[in-house]
């Protein structure tokens, strides 16, 4: 969804993309909504083909599939997959020459270089998922040979330790200036807290000291004026990356130059802040004296020494946009180093997964397990709705 965002004007015209993750049928629902079964493809990304949010809709769609077009040879006419259980896909109907096979070892956060950019290939063509693959090629060799004092992934990861273990940052901003990008700093959220957000080493000592930090963010003015206010004044050191190309891809009047303005003056007010000195003299000069000037003064007050990297681009195009993807997943290596945690695996998500898997037959009517007090509150108060 990211990478199909980020490289929408590159996109043919005659395929239009749409991506359904969430097991909530709503998702699936508007979005069947606004498609033709006669000109519709349905990819089923699973590594195992088990995954249970996937294949529920998976089957839904199927159904839906089936419905419309009255045939259940219509399966294997409008479906591929991208796994590595060809067993699964075969009995789900799935010609076998539709299925798109990957390595097993490739994790899901860092698998759409893999066969699981295949949507993405559709979508901007092949030549230009090339591109992509060629921006993130670029970004491994500079990682892979340049030295450390120009190594950009290793000064993005070391600047992360640095804030978080040494200042107390909790998390960190991700800030484009670019609308295309709007889903990245959502693809990050599961790239870094998902890779790093672990508490104990690779040989299972629990750690003393912070790994992983909150990635969050929204994408130019949008954020201003939401969450710039905390960033600026509030309590709590957040240090931002700010993201910017040079060129948009829609030049419509000075929308550009506005929006590169904002971008570099909230980074320079982040830096330099505003003195006392600074916001009584502003407010002199707007004619507010005695006690009036000094009961709005401290509030104008910025203490500046924010935190920022700001990463400039020429124009978002596939390589840019591999570049910056694999920087982030090489940062994200980096720290795991440091912090001697493992970035490939999420066993913290199992533990949720696990106990679904109990209460889901107890929504259905099932008897009730031992639940602690509050989800056994819950699982009666939904007993009691139906």
């Amino acid at each position: 969804l990211m990478a199909c965002e980020a490289l929408k004007p590159y996109s043919s015209p005659k395929l239009r993309a749409h991506f359904v993750s969430n097991v909530d049928g709503t998702h699936l629902a508007e979005t069947l909504k606004k498609l033709d079964a006669e000109t519709t493809l349905f990819i089923v990304s699973s590594k195992t083909f088990t995954t249970q949010e996937t294949l529920t809709n998976a089957r839904s769609a199927r159904a839906w599939l089936v419905e419309k077009l009255g045939s259940e040879q219509a399966v294997a006419k409008h479906f591929a997959a991208v796994s590595t259980n060809l067993k699964a896909t075969g009995e789900f109907g799935i010609n076998p020459d539709n299925v798109f096979e990957f390595w097993d070892w490739v994790g899901g956060r860092y698998s759409l270089w893999s066969a699981i950019g295949l949507p993405i290939a559709l979508h901007i063509g092949m030549d230009k998922f090339e591109e992509l693959l060629g921006g993130a090629y670029a970004m491994d060799e500079h990682f892979r040979s340049a030295p450390l004092e120009q190594n950009m992934p290793v000064l993005l990861g070391l600047l992360g330790i640095w804030y978080g273990n040494f200042f107390g940052a909790a998390s960190n901003a991700v800030l484009p200036y670019d609308q295309y990008l709007h889903r990245f700093p959502a693809y990050l959220q599961q790239l870094e807290m998902e890779s790093n957000g672990k508490r104990v080493d690779r040989d299972g000592n629990e750690v003393d000291y912070d790994t992983g930090m909150v990635m969050w963010g929204e994408p130019g003015t949008n954020g201003q004026h939401a969450f710039y206010q905390l960033i600026h004044q509030g309590t709590r050191l957040i240090p931002a990356d700010f993201l910017a190309p040079l060129h948009s891809h829609n030049p419509i009047g000075e929308h550009h130059a506005i929006l590169l303005a904002n971008c570099f003056a909230q980074t320079e007010a982040l830096m330099l802040g505003k003195t006392a000195e600074e916001a009584r003299a502003e407010l002199e000069a707007q004619g507010l004296h005695g006690e009036a000037l000094e009961a709005l003064l401290p509030h104008k007050v910025f203490p500046g020494n924010r935190p920022t990297n700001t990463l400039l681009f020429d124009r978002l195009d596939p390589h840019t946009l591999g570049m910056l993807i694999a920087l982030y997943e090489h940062k994200v290596f980096v720290q795991s180093v440091i912090w001697n945690i493992n970035p490939f695996d999420q066993w913290g998500v199992e533990l949720g997964k696990q106990l679904a898997g109990e209460i889901l037959p107890e929504l259905r009517g099932a008897a009730a397990s031992v639940h602690d007090a509050s989800t056994a509150g819950l699982l009666g108060h939904f007993r009691k709705s139906i």
